[in-house]
């Protein structure tokens, strides 16, 4: 039997979008969790993250406002992106015991409305933090 290696190396060559830039953000979430560990409030993980993103040199913006577009109106709904990384990566940051389906639907919801493709869902509050990263493409 003969096989289409081409066909199988680029469905594994295929790069990510915005690899080298979630790598980075990765790397700057492990830093934290090394650092402080699981437990503490959103908030501590929140100016944390800033903060070595800073020492890292990634830009960033955050507590983004995002309005709702209804009926061509844009409204102010309260929803915040905890962060956005270089316009191109939305990074959005729990401390919850699971991750539930509501927490990814969020993440695809600021995607969706902010047009940006690449999100990561980064829960703190476990022993070994790559458990607690999801990422998401639109």
């Amino acid at each position: 039997m003969k096989r289409n290696f081409a066909v199988l190396q680029n469905q594994h060559t295929k790069p990510l979008l915005e690899k080298e830039l979630t790598d980075k953000i990765i790397g700057a979430a492990i830093e934290v969790h090394k650092y402080l560990g699981p437990g503490l409030l959103e908030s501590s993980y929140q100016t944390c993250m800033e903060h070595e993103s800073t020492l890292r040199k990634l830009p960033f913006a955050r507590l983004v406002d995002l309005p709702l577009n209804y009926k061509g109106i844009e409204l102010d709904a309260g929803y915040v992106i905890d962060l956005i990384y270089d316009s191109r990566v939305i990074v959005e940051l729990k401390a919850v015991e699971r991750v539930i389906p509501v927490h990814e639907a969020q993440l695809l919801t600021y995607m969706k409305l902010t047009g940006i493709r690449v999100g990561l869902l980064i829960n703190f509050n476990v022993p070994v933090l790559k458990d607690g990263i999801y990422r998401r493409v639109l």
